[in-house]
């Protein structure tokens, strides 16, 4: 109303003001009809064109809709702007609902019927007071209950991403939909599709936990499940198709086809060496592809990109042969050897027994690794099997040809220890040229073990050639032959019945070895440990030992602490039986001259003397028993 005011007001001032002038012939009252009730007009029952006052606002009446506060009804679309949408519903007045409770519906218009819920019938200002997001609200389990039953296509608006998937606006619900169902090939920006409103089937309802799940991905599904069992019917192993990149995983690609997947493994891509598919493909590449093989049901097809150029075996230089030098570059490494790509798609195997003329077991990661640029020569070809074997040893000369006049017997040498057993130690002169220390040969006077104690992995060694075996490429190495034989010396210095001082180092249950002089040891048994006090010995104590038994040719040196002191006893009880019998000696030549001078009465005395004498002579054997 205010609008019109202002509307005549602005025309009044635009309009001239127009002066009244006298009229020369005033017009002439009509005159009235003879049949018009003057009397019920004054009444005031009949209004204009002859119809009763009553029937007039019966009619007027009719023309409205009845309508009442918090229910839903259907209105009519009169009116869309930017912000506003006008609804009709047969109300004195009309509408108005904010297009935001329309962003579902991008596509409503003018003449649309929608359902709209009466807040009120006149606010303050008498404008109708509508609501479709609450009418929508109030009927919406209803309408995505029945949307699940029909299987029925319904419209919504995505608000926004979460967890797994994005939210949907569907009749005033927040309904899930999880990534899976957005679309049948794997999304990878889910961003894209916020805002957006689509069309979604209802795949399940929680009524418990008021939870919705909706699906784009199945309203596709049926019309690709008829292209896919269209294409599959007309699938043939070898035929080329045209596929579109859908997902590239570690171990292969799948490729769309049209409504139906396939996989190229990650060594059907390419005839060379593939460490990931990325290498060879991107996403949503177009490519052709040749189809290797599928199941019965053909669910499962199996693709190849390579299979489309030619194998790079065919097309290998028909001069190669074996003994040529070819070069090369690692692409795989295993402990067992070195795979070397000469051409794309062809490879060769340097076995580790090929890399070095040593025989010292050691792996292949100690001689190449991925990536290097060798030479190599051709050691066996196969072209129907496609195989190749190389060498790289066979560039260098062989040591062991010559082996008599560099490493003559007695010759001494610096070698490198590289591993151990139970036996010796293997050491390595130079590449190529390795032997053994037999562990009897690396000392003259310790008794080893292991060969671990007396040296370590990697260290250097000084040894001396007792032996060549080129046919096995074996040499028999010394360690202790650098020295003269200390045992020449030690025959003369560790005689029997010699007394040294000792320490004993160990001791076990056969007995105890001992530390002497000069770095030489010894052995003792148990009973040869007893001291003279009867108690037992123990390690780090010295004592004095007496030698009771050496071998040159076996070094060994078997000695005693008890026969030390035994020993000792036994010379003081010799040297005392050999004075009592000088003194029994002359007792007897005294009695015989006194025999001979003595009468029959000096007969009890002899007797007495003779008594004193065997018994003197019967002492010393009871004391030694």
């Amino acid at each position: 109303m205010t609008e019109e005011k202002e509307n005549v007001q602005e025309q009044n001032e635009a309009t001239p003001e127009v002066k009244e002038t006298p009229v020369a012939n005033e017009p002439v009252a009509a005159a009235p009809a003879e049949d018009f009730d003057w009397d019920a007009y004054e009444a005031g029952d009949v209004v204009g064109g002859g119809m009763a006052k009553d029937d007039l606002a019966k009619m007027y009446d009719e023309t409205l809709s009845t309508i009442s506060e918090k229910e839903v009804i259907e209105g009519q679309v009169i009116t869309l702007t930017k912000r506003e949408v006008v609804i009709n519903i047969g109300f004195k007045s009309d509408g108005i609902v904010s297009r935001n409770e329309f962003r579902y519906n991008p596509e409503l218009a003018v003449g649309d019927t929608v359902e709209v819920y009466v807040e009120s019938q006149e606010d303050k200002k008498g404008q109708l007071v509508l609501s479709h997001k609450k009418a929508r609200a109030l009927r919406s389990w209803d309408r995505v209950n029945e949307a699940l039953d029909n299987d029925e296509v319904i419209k919504g608006y995505i608000k926004c991403r979460t967890k797994g998937g994005m939210i949907v606006d569907v009749f005033g619900i927040e309904a899930f939909l999880p990534g899976s169902q957005i679309d049948v090939k794997p999304i990878r920006d889910y961003d894209m599709y916020v805002g957006k409103t689509m069309e979604f089937k209802v795949v399940k309802i929680n009524p418990e936990f008021k939870n919705v799940v909706v699906s784009h991905k199945a309203l596709i599904e049926a019309e690709l499940e008829q292209q896919k069992k269209d294409i599959i019917s007309k699938l043939e192993k070898g035929q080329v198709l045209e596929g579109t990149v859908k997902n590239i995983t570690s171990y292969g690609v799948f490729i769309d086809l049209g409504g139906v997947d396939g996989l190229i493994h990650i060594t059907d891509l390419s005839w060379g060496r593939v460490s990931h598919p990325e290498e060879i493909v991107q996403l949503d590449q177009k490519l052709n592809v040749v189809i290797l093989d599928f199941d019965d049901e053909k669910k499962r097809i199996a693709l190849g990109l390579k299979q489309l150029t030619a194998h790079p075996w065919d097309s290998l230089d028909t001069e190669m042969k074996v003994g040529d030098v070819v070069k090369g570059k690692v692409v795989v490494m295993a402990d067992y050897g070195a795979f070397v790509e000469i051409a794309a798609g062809v490879e060769g195997l340097i076995h580790v027994s090929e890399m070095s003329w040593s025989q010292h077991l050691r792996s292949a990661q100690d001689f190449l690794k991925v990536g290097d640029e060798v030479e190599a020569m051709v050691l066996t070809l196969d072209r129907d099997e496609r195989k190749m074997s190389l060498g790289i040893k066979q560039l260098k000369a062989d040591p062991w040809e010559k082996i008599e006049e560099k490493y003559a017997v007695g010759s001494k040498h610096s070698a490198t220890v590289r591993n151990f057993t139970n036996f010796g130690v293997f050491v390595e002169i130079e590449e190529g040229i390795d032997g053994l220390i037999h562990i009897s040969d690396l000392s003259w006077t310790k008794k080893i073990k292991h060969p671990a104690e007396f040296t370590a992995i990697a260290e250097q060694v000084e040894v001396v050639v007792l032996e060549i075996d080129k046919e096995n490429r074996r040499l028999s190495l010394g360690h202790k032959q650098l020295e003269e034989n200390p045992w020449d010396v030690f025959e003369t210095i560790f005689t029997v019945d010699s007394v040294h001082e000792g320490t004993i180092v160990d001791i076990f249950d056969k007995g105890a070895v001992i530390a002497l002089q000069y770095g030489v040891e010894g052995f003792a048994t148990p009973r040869h440990l007893v001291k003279e006090d009867g108690s037992a010995s123990k390690v780090d104590e010295k004592l004095d030992f007496k030698v009771i038994e050496f071998n040159k040719a076996a070094k060994r040196i078997i000695l005693s602490h008890s026969r030390v002191f035994e020993d000792g006893k036994k010379g003081e009880e010799v040297a005392a039986k050999k004075a009592q019998a000088k003194t029994t000696k002359k007792g007897v030549k005294k009695l015989n001259d006194n025999l001979e001078k003595t009468t029959l009465g000096d007969i009890s005395d002899l007797a007495a003397l003779k008594d004193q004498l065997e018994a003197s002579e019967k002492s010393p054997k009871e004391d030694k028993k």
